[in-house]
């Protein structure tokens, strides 16, 4: 019965790491030490996903230019400008550090595990979704918060300070992985559940820190219920015409049903992995908090979507 609510093991603990933050937030001395654990999180996460991500398969997939173009476009393109709508629709409803969110989920790249699993669950090409996970991912390393800055305006300014830390905390990490890709890949690869564990831990912990000080900030004080709603019924929204889209504009270029589905999941799809560190790396923690909130619902949201759609798209191809 859990796993037909919760078809991703990450989903609850997203939720109980959520729920510790709002019941006991690191507070005083502890939380320097606690943003230090999150930075050397952070660090170790994206040097593991420079270690994960096949340079071969990404060259190799760069000649389906045709898919691997489109589910750039509309992840980094398409997704960034529903981002935006749903920032100026929520703003009157909304406090602004949290309407901004919707703008940070847009700019974001997609998921690697998930998307991929579902993909192969639903009949599409494996291949491509692995391939299309890492140039997202690649790419989103350096252009999602340069999105975020033209976006987001004054709001989303990156100051010199932001930038060092992106290139220090992000960037340097995740080339010194690629660059010891050769020598660390196959242990990585022969140890898949020690390295899940670890990615999910660093993610964990960085959402922990994010939204300890956005309670202590009284992020609870400041939404009501029918704030709560709107952010809900905003990434409801958003499902729909990001999965919807992309399946449209699958149609429209007249892919092949398994690039189509590829289409789908890897161009809907928004990672936390990438939004929790990069909230982390670009805000204070308090803000950082808010910003996450839509990113949060989402990433849970479309798990569990993707889990029901994908069975259902493998029936209709048989």
């Amino acid at each position: 019965m859990l796993a037909r609510i919760f078809p991703d093991r990450f989903v609850p603990v997203l939720l109980a790491t959520i729920l510790a933050a709002s019941l006991l937030p690191v507070r005083g001395a502890a939380v320097p030490i606690a943003g230090g654990l999150s930075t050397a999180a952070i660090v170790f996460l994206f040097f593991l996903n420079g270690v994960r991500l096949p340079r071969d398969e990404v060259l190799h997939g760069i000649l389906g230019w045709k898919l691997q173009g489109s589910t750039l476009a509309f992840c980094f393109g398409g997704m960034a400008l529903l981002g935006l709508a749903a920032q100026a629709a929520t703003a009157p409803l909304l406090p602004a550090t949290l309407a901004l969110g919707f703008l940070f989920l847009g700019i974001l790249p997609s998921t690697v595990q998930s998307a991929t699993a579902a993909s192969s669950l639903a009949g599409g090409n494996v291949a491509a979704s692995v391939v299309a996970a890492a140039l997202l991912n690649l790419s989103g390393v350096a252009l999602s918060p340069l999105l975020f800055a033209l976006l987001a305006g004054s709001a989303g300014e990156i100051h010199g300070q932001a930038v060092l830390r992106i290139v220090s905390i992000l960037l340097l990490p995740f080339v010194a992985g690629q660059l010891v890709q050769p020598w660390l890949r196959p242990w990585v690869l022969a140890h898949r559940g020690l390295a899940t564990f670890m990615d999910r831990a660093a993610i964990a912990i960085a959402v922990y820190v994010a939204f300890s000080a956005a309670v202590v900030a009284g992020i609870w004080g400041l939404l009501d219920a029918r704030e709560i709603g709107v952010v809900l019924a905003a990434v409801a929204v958003l499902l729909a015409l990001s999965f919807g889209g992309a399946w449209a504009l699958g149609g429209w270029l007249k892919l092949a049903r398994s690039d189509r589905i590829t289409l789908l999941f890897a161009g809907a799809q928004k990672s936390i992995a990438v939004g929790a560190p990069l909230a982390a790396t670009l805000f204070p923690p308090a803000i950082a908090g808010m910003v996450l909130v839509p990113i949060l619902v989402y990433h849970m949201a479309q798990l569990i979507l993707s889990a029901w759609i994908a069975p259902v798209l493998r029936a209709e191809k048989v």
